[in-house]
């Protein structure tokens, strides 16, 4: 979505593949949003298993989207620090070998979302008046081409990075996430 930004990592085939585990994209934008944690910390705080935590930040670091931060902790209490700000990841930009781990991303993506949106949902009405009126929920239904919806995401990537450029980390993480995707019935013609 739009220009790549400094600090954001463009997801090659491995990164995917990585990638291709709603956990794992999890963790990453816990590590990314609050800053560095250990796997218990992010076992208790996810509701799973330190094991099943401490595998996935391993899988998480083979692909170079985390590292161990090494002015915390021990051996034994390891802590872990996102490395890029953001990932981006472009359909259009990869070639055919690259459609199926793609997929799988995109896969991952909607259910670690999906998740999120789960969550939010028993912590939405308990947010302080002042959040919870600059929130939005919207849905928007739109009838666009191919081209005008890269023509939108294009437009809101601008939008977003003018907000992301920031130079101090004044303000609180938020979520913003925009999805633009056709509503196509298995029967429908493309």
């Amino acid at each position: 979505m739009g220009d790549q930004a400094a600090g954001d990592i463009v997801l090659d085939v491995a990164a995917l593949r990585v990638l291709a585990h709603p956990m794992r994209l999890t963790l990453l934008e816990h590590l990314r949003q609050r800053g560095p944690a250990t796997a218990r910390q992010l076992a208790e705080h996810y509701e799973i298993d330190s094991g099943a935590a401490s595998y996935h930040l391993r899988q998480l670091a083979a692909g170079g989207l985390i590292e161990e931060d090494t002015q915390r902790g021990t051996r034994r209490d390891r802590w872990w620090q996102a490395r890029h700000r953001s990932s981006v990841h472009d359909p259009v930009r990869g070639g055919p070998d690259e459609r199926e781990d793609s997929r799988g991303y995109l896969h991952a993506v909607l259910l670690a979302y999906s998740e999120q949106l789960r969550r939010l949902a028993y912590t939405a009405p308990l947010l302080p008046d002042e959040w919870y009126e600059a929130s939005t929920f919207s849905n928007y239904a739109l009838r666009l081409t191919p081209a005008e919806l890269n023509e939108l995401k294009s437009e809101l990537a601008a939008v977003v990075n003018k907000y992301r450029h920031r130079e101090d980390d004044a303000g609180t993480p938020v979520a913003f996430q925009l999805h633009g995707f056709p509503l196509l019935e298995p029967d429908d013609d493309t």
